[in-house]
């Protein structure tokens, strides 16, 4: 009896390690609609559907609206993006034009 509620804690547990592990929590720091901030939009939905659909959670703060966020998050240059989930949390300076770098940061590929 002990081993089957060891095996089914671990499964659990297991499955509680998965289900987070593949979805991740986004944070894209920008400063209103300026070309540079818009295009970090335009590229990182454009990652987000073809490499996390249906896996993530995007929240865009404008420093200019909210800077107390940009504060506690210590943003010194934007656009910014934090990958806050999964761990490790990664950041990501500029308007995220290359791809393969951004995906390298989010841990959706492998470093070359």
């Amino acid at each position: 009896m002990t081993e089957r509620k060891t095996d089914a804690t671990s499964a659990f547990e297991r499955a509680l390690r998965e289900r987070g592990a593949g979805r991740y929590v986004l944070r894209l720091y920008v400063t209103g609609l300026t070309p540079r901030s818009s295009r970090a939009i335009e590229n990182l939905r454009a990652i987000c559907k073809s490499h996390l659909e249906g896996r993530y959670e995007l929240e865009v703060i404008d420093v200019r609206q909210q800077p107390e966020l940009a504060r506690n998050a210590q943003i010194v240059a934007v656009p910014t993006l934090i990958k806050q989930l999964p761990a490790p949390l990664r950041r990501v300076v500029g308007d995220l034009s290359d791809t393969e770098r951004v995906l390298v940061q989010l841990d959706l590929v492998p470093a070359a």
